[in-house]
């Protein structure tokens, strides 16, 4: 190899002193030769930066997919407790507030949508009124199961079988830790969206009497 360099360097000196010898120039051969050299170390530059660029694009759309997806995550899961429109709360529109009271699972059937506009739900002893997400819990919903029932079981096992269900009190304690904090979190996430009206009696409970300063007191919360 280090003679091959030699070579090529006397070779390049002979032609540089023969050019200069007749007075032409021996340097177009060498120029081109260096303009495409740089040619193709520009073109390799651009290729490099090119693809960095497309890696950074690449790596801004994965991002932003990301984040797409645990918005989804966070916000489709609260889609069973959440309106999704306008047009859904009509059917709450027409219809009065509902004052504070506690209910039986007797008295909680009522309230299935199909017997009345109005629709309860009941997550961990408390009970919603949910009729302004008709389009979720209506009979035609795709939650319509849980309307004037007690939904705990089924929102902690993410079961939306009727063996979620309980036809008696549901005391929910054969369920794991696990599913009992997501019952704690459900609770939570109906809170924010739909009005609190009272608890759900276990048997024998007698109902709680509610004046209306605290049923004014507890729908300002809510406001």
């Amino acid at each position: 190899m280090a003679a091959g360099d030699g070579d090529v360097k006397l070779g390049t000196l002979g032609s540089g002193s023969e050019s200069g010898s007749d007075g032409s120039s021996g340097s177009p051969g060498g120029a081109g030769a260096a303009a495409e050299g740089g040619g193709w170390a520009a073109a390799a530059l651009a290729l490099l930066a090119g693809g960095g660029e497309m890696l950074l694009n690449v790596a801004l759309v994965a991002l932003v997919l990301l984040g797409a997806y645990r918005l989804w995550v966070r916000w489709g899961r609260r889609g069973l407790g959440a309106g999704a429109g306008a047009g859904e709360e009509s059917p709450a529109a027409s219809l009065p507030r509902m004052k504070k009271r506690d209910f039986s699972l007797e008295q909680l059937r009522q309230y299935d949508g199909s017997r009345t506009p109005r629709i309860l739900l009941a997550v961990n002893g408390k009970v919603f009124d949910v009729t302004k997400g008709s389009k979720f819990y209506g009979p035609a919903g795709p939650y319509g199961i849980f309307a004037g029932r007690d939904a705990s079981r089924g929102l902690a096992t993410f079961c939306l079988d009727k063996d979620a269900l309980r036809d008696e009190y549901d005391d929910l304690s054969d369920l794991n830790a696990v599913q009992m904090e997501s019952v704690r979190e459900w609770e939570m996430q109906f809170k924010e969206k739909y009005d609190y009206v009272g608890r759900l009696l276990k048997p024998g409970e007698e109902p709680s009497e509610y004046t209306d300063e605290e049923d004014t007191k507890d729908h300002n919360k809510q406001d």
